[in-house]
């Protein structure tokens, strides 16, 4: 999706924002906006021209890779620490076995 965004900003020759450009930096600001919403965007991506709505996305996008590569690390954290859930499920029924006996 975001080469999608990409592709179509370089075939209509529309600049893609550097992420120090103010327009982006208006946009990752909207992420600490108590209670947003896709209302919170939808002037960046529904009322304005091609070349904002086509980089709020992208921005969008970044944040959204960046959120799921924060998680995946943070999964991957849990897993070396406690195993994975047949690797618990078994622990957890030999302990049972343990306390029956």
């Amino acid at each position: 999706l975001l080469l999608d965004y990409e592709d179509f900003l370089r075939q209509k020759d529309l600049p893609l924002w550097e992420k120090a450009h103010p327009k982006a930096r208006a946009v990752r600001k909207l992420a600490w906006v108590e209670n947003r919403s896709y209302k919170t965007y939808k002037t960046y991506v529904e009322a304005s021209p091609p070349e904002e709505a086509a980089n709020t996305i992208i921005c969008l996008i970044h944040q959204a890779n960046y959120l799921l590569d924060q998680l995946l690390r943070k999964l991957e954290a849990d897993f070396l620490k406690g195993g994975g859930f047949t690797e618990r499920l078994y622990h957890a029924r030999q302990n049972h076995r343990v306390k029956r006996f």
